[in-house]
């Protein structure tokens, strides 16, 4: 591998310092030097005129499946991330026996969005145990670095079978799922990953298995993380489990704590800074996770998913597909969906539009469905629903599911602590991408708005998430640190709208989203991405074991 100086650009080095001019020297996958400009001998990557940064850190994805069929992971790698975190949520695909792969995959059906259809025909379960994937991912050729999560879902469906969604783990399950964690830290797992959230429901409509599990179980079973000292838990927080049980269990483990996540919805306001102040009390090594994005989805109500929470809806993913648009009929179920909505969410359908349709085209981005209720005397619901119903449930509708108060993410970004992700990447692959995120950050927060400097705008992407996710020699450029590393132009840096695509398996479908300015990406010195566009052949992603 060649001695590469990258020269002429403003260096923002991931750790909220100043930004600077220097020379970084890049040799055998890792930053050799950084000295002062025009001082380094070497093959020289001119960078004048653009920043170059640490490689973004995404805390927050989905991609345990996507990466058997995509080694790229894709669209993170187009948007300067060079690290993504998988298992989040308390899901995976490890461990899981054979019998239990279509329940798993429904699961991931059902409350990650993500096509089964995709899963049957792009899982190769050449593995059964976490050790066993964590093999089968270090053999992919990576484009970016990958470092897992154990998720609590797939462990109690291998310990307790088809009990994992029905009760409480007797002791004797528990201390076998206790033995799991530790195998899977031992090999290389970077924490564990659970849920308590209403709004996560599984296969056949059932509550996800973690759901099912006391807070006494989620303890127990990350007592490995104490003894050794080492990993860190992510949750999606619920009834039982919040702002104060958190901080009791980060100190518990003198373990991080990350939790997802604190959102920022206009019909809630002041809510959210609220919970940030809580937090901030509770003290604790308590990282609680944000958006900077809001939450817009694609909906088809052949998959409701995202609407979950709403009892009617609850009921909806517990039928079959071809089940579901014979309830989508009934007045009785209406009633009741339209109240449990407006009840759970408030009046989000009224500002949702139609996004695709082949029948009204003429209705595609134009009035909200609040608009058409009130000019044919029906509700929301009943237009959504009579509309879908019309197109065998394929139409497709646009709604701000959550975070959508710019002015209170922007207060949020205040708060350091908070830990910027949840892009949910390779998770609700159709309905929406915040694989984006970075790119919008950078385009929206620090250029348009300047509500973060720039510094701090890296650090976010950056050291912060390296920090808690506990990634050794990431997230900083640093001599003998690896050299992941972005170059953009900080005019131009941002997201493109997001776009459909066929090119799952199994011929699913997709929104992605096309990055803008991001000039050149490194990882483990290697460019992977370069003049804004993949460089073919490119495999130097790792499996970070451990987080190394």
């Amino acid at each position: 591998m060649p001695r590469d100086v990258l020269r002429g650009a403003r260096l923002v080095d991931g750790t909220g310092g100043p930004e600077r001019s220097a020379d970084v020297v890049v040799a055998d996958g890792r930053i050799e030097a950084v000295t002062a400009p025009g001082t380094a001998d070497g093959d020289v990557v001119d960078l004048d005129g653009l920043v170059l940064a640490p490689g973004f850190i995404d805390p927050h994805t989905h991609y345990d499946a996507q990466l058997l069929w995509d080694a790229g992971l894709t669209p993170s790698s187009w948007h300067g991330v060079t690290t993504v975190v998988t298992g989040n949520c308390g899901f995976g695909i490890a461990p899981t026996r054979p019998k239990d792969r279509p329940t798993v995959m429904r699961v991931l059906e059902n409350v990650e969005g993500m096509p089964l259809d995709a899963l049957e025909q792009g899982i190769d379960w050449g593995f059964e145990t976490f050790p066993e994937y964590l093999d089968a991912v270090e053999a992919r050729p990576l484009r970016l670095n990958v470092a897992a999560l154990l998720g609590h879902t797939p462990l109690r469906y291998w310990v307790m079978g088809d009990d994992a969604t029905e009760r409480e783990a007797t002791d004797d399950e528990v201390a076998a799922m206790a033995a799991l964690v530790d195998e899977g830290m031992e090999v290389g797992a970077v924490g564990v990953s659970t849920s308590r959230s209403p709004s996560h429901v599984g296969a056949y409509g059932r509550p996800v298995p973690s759901r099912a599990a006391t807070v006494a179980e989620l303890t127990a079973i990350l007592e490995p993380l104490r003894a050794r000292g080492a990993g860190y838990v992510e949750a999606t927080w619920g009834p039982d489990f919040h702002v104060d049980e958190a901080a009791a269990l980060a100190r518990h483990l003198d373990r991080p704590v990350s939790w997802a996540a604190i959102m920022a919805n206009h019909r809630e306001p002041g809510v959210a800074v609220a919970t940030a102040e809580r937090v901030v009390a509770a003290g604790g090594p308590v990282f609680p996770q944000i958006a900077c994005r809001p939450i817009v989805v694609q909906i088809q109500l052949s998959d409701p998913s995202p609407f979950a929470t709403a009892p009617a809806f609850a009921e909806v993913l517990g039928r079959e597909r071809a089940d579901r648009a014979a309830l989508y009929a009934e007045e009785g179920w209406r009633r009741r969906a339209a109240a449990d909505l407006e009840a759970t969410w408030g009046p989000l359908l009224e500002r949702g539009q139609v996004a695709e349709s082949a029948r009204h085209a003429e209705l595609v981005d134009g009035p909200t469905l609040g608009e058409l209720a009130a000019a044919s005397g029906r509700t929301a619901l009943a237009v959504m629903a009579d509309l879908a119903l019309e197109e065998d449930l394929t139409t497709r509708f646009r709604v701000a599911v959550v975070n959508d108060d710019d002015d209170q993410i922007a207060e949020l970004l205040a708060y350091p602590d908070l830990l910027l992700g949840l892009s949910d990447a390779g998770a609700h692959t159709s309905q929406l991408c915040d694989a984006n995120y970075a790119t919008w950050l950078l385009g929206h927060w620090w250029r348009d708005r300047g509500t973060l400097t720039l510094e701090q705008a890296v650090w976010r992407l950056t050291g912060h998430p390296a920090q808690v996710v506990g990634l050794t020699g990431r997230g900083r450029v640093e001599a003998g640190w690896h050299a992941d590393l972005v170059a953009f132009d900080p005019d131009t840096v941002g997201t493109g709208p997001a776009q459909r695509v066929t090119d799952f398996p199994g011929g699913c479908d997709r929104l992605v989203a096309p990055s803008t300015g991001i000039v050149h990406t490194w990882v483990g010195g290697e460019r992977t991405w370069s003049d804004g566009a993949e460089v073919a052949g490119a495999g130097s992603g790792r499996l970070l074991r451990h987080g190394r």
